[in-house]
């Protein structure tokens, strides 16, 4: 890749983490926190991007995830996976993350590009660990992730509807296609 178009996608991937860092929200609320502990080795693994608000750089993917694998210096492996579509190959960004000290796994700061970091909160997970909700300190950004490809409409509108007690708009998710078939259920 050359230096121009790795220097356009530093500042592309950049400016949604750079914005994340203010300190009010859009809607004068205090910064989200989570009370919610998590089980890292559980919640390792791969997460289907079911749902989000998203920010620049995952606009129009589709057949997203995430894979994370504990490291050995107590670090995580953070790859996003996705599809620009569903006839196009699969592509991976690989990112960092740390678990902040103190906040029970649920609380992550995430750096897909030296020196940007986002913050990223665990805010629900399943008893099973079958869905996870994530969202961030801001509020501008959320995620129902799903070990599961296929979630039905119904089990998404009640994980959409749980974010209301996390001061999210529920409608501002909008379904990520996992499969073609999906493609046409969107508005």
């Amino acid at each position: 890749m050359s230096a121009p178009i790795r220097f356009a996608l530093c500042l592309a991937l950049a400016a949604p983490l750079l914005s994340g860092c203010a300190g009010t929200t859009e809607r004068n609320q205090a910064p989200l926190t989570s009370d919610a502990v998590i089980d890292l080795p559980r919640f390792m693994g791969a997460w289907h991007v079911i749902a989000h608000i998203p920010y620049w750089p995952e606009r129009g993917k589709v057949a997203s995830r995430d894979e994370y694998r504990l490291r050995g210096d107590g670090r995580i492996d953070n790859d996003f996976v996705f599809r620009k579509s569903f006839d196009a190959r699969e592509q991976r960004w690989h990112g960092i993350s740390r678990v902040v000290p103190g906040s029970n796994g649920a609380h992550w700061q995430v750096q897909f590009i030296w020196p940007f970091k986002a913050d990223l909160l665990v805010l629900e997970v399943d008893p099973d660990y079958g869905w996870a909700l994530l969202g961030h300190p801001q509020r501008k950004y959320a995620w129902v992730f799903a070990r599961e490809p296929r979630m039905d409409d119904t089990t998404l509108d009640t994980l959409r509807q749980r974010f209301t007690r996390y001061g999210y708009e529920p409608s501002q998710l909008v379904r990520v296609p996992q499969f073609a078939d999906q493609l046409d259920a969107l508005p």
